[in-house]
């Protein structure tokens, strides 16, 4: 409401060496936590005791038990302790103090509708959301390091010998910590070799930053410190400054090339295990700065890091002039690190030839639906739509269930909201989301059957539908790599056939290692076709095709063969339109599986038992 607010925050300047003061960890708040709260006096006996009562997006609210100290003046901006996480929690902000008179300003008397020991706080994610974004949420410093650290003694080394002279040392930790954005302590008495590295090692962008003060006169000085500073895990790729000008360059880029940054990713480094588990761009960027270059750099060539083979294939797609902001931000960093022009130029060159194969391969618009089975007969629905800039949800009820004609209106009702991009006549791709054990549901076969509509709707004849089973790839993450390999080279792999000769460890054995093998085709009974398909999927095959029916898998194979691995979401659309139409000919109920690596789905709840009583 209009009477709360975020509240004030003072810093403290402490004089002392750095690390001399035991900083308290930091952890995300949540609902339920135990916390403690104390007056800015300090003293043990003002131990306020709360519970995080609500949580919201910029503030959290607190509820203080009925006995001992209650929240009052001097408690704002102090922090709160949570025992249990043994972290800090989030920062007191203010207290709702009992009623008074309007007109005396008198305590009025208590009443139980009062409310009771309530106040609110600022959460620590919040903090850290309004950091981040400056380059300075690395002020939460690792521990200083250890005597015997290698990284510690090889710069302890280093430094030594590249600034032999105090005024030598006096001058580069005053650039260092202008750089940083720290105070620095002395104009007269120089930082020790030991203080000197102990400072690149606690601060996650002071190695970057010194490595560009060196740069300039001795190239040869900062791929020193560089190696040196590389066997510690503390360093980040970045300087501050090109930390900052990153993100604004992001900030700036259109929301649909934002949504496409996994994608970029993906693209990028084909060869990257998973991506992190959430879904923000802080914790991508945070995930790509700590991994290393790729493998191509030969020689005593320095490699080309993960954080800056992605930005040129953001640039790529960014197009025209933030591109060329994107590839003057990356040259500069290349700089820095003693990247060769020639190493940067093969990447760059790498990015624009993807980004002209996915242009002329445009995004086709798609509609995800998560199905869940509820009561007999009947099923649960989550839906999003995909135009190309990531899957946007647009129902959020998952509490009502639906009949198989009733799921079909409703399927039909969001794709008839959708609007076609100019020009694309393509009908939209359905994407079914399930788990393993509804990978045979027919969902190809509801039909609409309204009493107001001419035509029947049956969702997989007007349209290509094909089923994608999130699970398995995330239960054995071990295979995702091979997945986005395998996806990569979509059009080029070959195809499997798995006969009835072939059991689950055969099929395990020929294809775990084989990445060029794209598809596979099961062609076995109902008995062990299942089984078959789930290992098959779990490996990171990304296209399965088999017959739900049984009676016609030899036919929908053949006739599957024929087409070409892009085109089975419409070949099977046209093989279950000829079933309807001659079933004889066409005896097989297929069923496509279909993982596409370039393309997100939204994280999946596939278990709601709470919902569904």
């Amino acid at each position: 409401g209009a009477d709360e607010w975020l509240g004030d925050l003072a810093v403290l300047r402490v004089d002392g060496p750095a690390g001399s003061l035991l900083a308290p960890g930091r952890a995300a708040m949540v609902a339920g936590q135990k916390v403690g709260a104390w007056h800015g006096g300090g003293r043990g006996a003002t131990l306020a005791r709360l519970t995080v009562a609500s949580l919201h997006r910029s503030l959290a609210y607190l509820d203080g038990e009925s006995t001992g100290m209650a929240v009052g003046a001097g408690y704002s901006g102090g922090p709160l302790w949570c025992r249990d996480e043994r972290a800090v929690v989030g920062l007191v902000v203010a207290h709702f103090m009992p009623p008074v008179h309007p007109a005396t300003g008198a305590q009025l008397p208590y009443s139980p509708q009062q409310l009771v020991r309530r106040s609110w706080a600022i959460p620590w994610q919040r903090v850290e959301a309004e950091l981040r974004p400056l380059g300075i949420i690395d002020a939460a410093l690792p521990a200083p390091p250890d005597a015997d650290d290698p990284a510690f003694l090889l710069l302890v080394e280093a430094i030594e010998d590249l600034l032999p002279l105090m005024s030598e040392r006096i001058d580069r930790a005053q650039r260092l910590a202008t750089a940083c954005g720290v105070e620095y302590g002395s104009g007269v008495t120089p930082p020790s070799p030991e203080e000197f590295a102990a400072f690149l090692l606690t601060h996650p962008r002071a190695l970057a930053a010194f490595s560009g003060i060196l740069r300039r006169d001795s190239p040869a000085a900062a791929d020193r410190v560089l190696a040196a500073g590389g066997l510690s895990r503390t360093p980040r790729l970045l300087a501050p400054q090109e930390y900052t000008a990153l993100r604004r360059q992001l900030a700036a880029l259109d929301r649909a090339v934002l949504g496409r940054f996994p994608e970029a990713v993906r693209a990028a480094l084909p060869h990257l295990a998973a991506l992190p588990g959430g879904d923000s761009l802080d914790t991508l960027l945070d995930h790509l700065e700590v991994l290393p270059g790729d493998g191509h750099s030969t020689g005593g060539e320095r490699r080309v890091p993960a954080l800056l083979r992605v930005m040129e294939y953001v640039g790529a797609l960014g197009g025209g002039p933030r591109r060329a902001e994107l590839r003057l931000w990356a040259d500069g960093v290349a700089r820095r690190l003693g990247i060769t022009r020639a190493a940067l130029g093969e990447r760059r060159a790498d990015a624009q030839e993807w980004e002209r194969s996915v242009r002329g391969r445009s995004a086709r618009v798609r509609v995800l639906v998560q199905v869940t089975r509820a009561e007999p007969g009947r099923h649960h629905l989550r839906s999003w739509c995909d135009e190309g800039a990531g899957p946007r949800q647009v129902s959020t009820d998952s509490t009502v269930s639906y009949s198989a004609s009733e799921a079909a209106r409703e399927v039909l009702r969001v794709l008839d909201s959708l609007t076609p991009p100019a020009g694309d006549e393509r009908p939209p791709l359905v994407e079914v989301l399930v788990d393993r054990a509804g990978l045979n549901l027919p969902v190809d076969e509801w039909e609409a059957r309204d009493p107001d509509e001419i035509v029947p709707g049956v969702l997989g004849v007007e349209f290509p539908l094909v089923v994608h089973c999130p699970e398995l790839l995330r239960r054995h993450g071990r295979f995702v790599s091979h997945w986005r390999t395998r996806w990569s080279r979509l059009d080029s792999g070959k195809t499997v056939v798995v006969s009835e000769s072939m059991d689950r460890d055969t099929v395990y054995s020929s294809l775990v290692n084989q990445l060029d093998t794209v598809r596979v085709s099961v062609d076995v009974p109902p008995g062990s076709r299942d089984g078959i398909v789930q290992i098959c999927l779990a490996l990171g095959i990304p296209v399965v095709v088999w017959d739900r029916g049984g009676d016609g898998a030899a036919h929908v194979v053949d006739y599957m063969a024929d087409v070409a691995t892009r085109e089975l979401p419409d070949g099977v659309r046209g093989y279950r339109a000829s079933a309807r139409v001659s079933p004889p000919e066409f005896p097989g109920r297929p069923v496509l599986a279909w993982a596409d690596a370039d393309r997100t789905v939204p994280r999946l709840h596939l278990t709601e038992p709470q919902e569904s009583t």
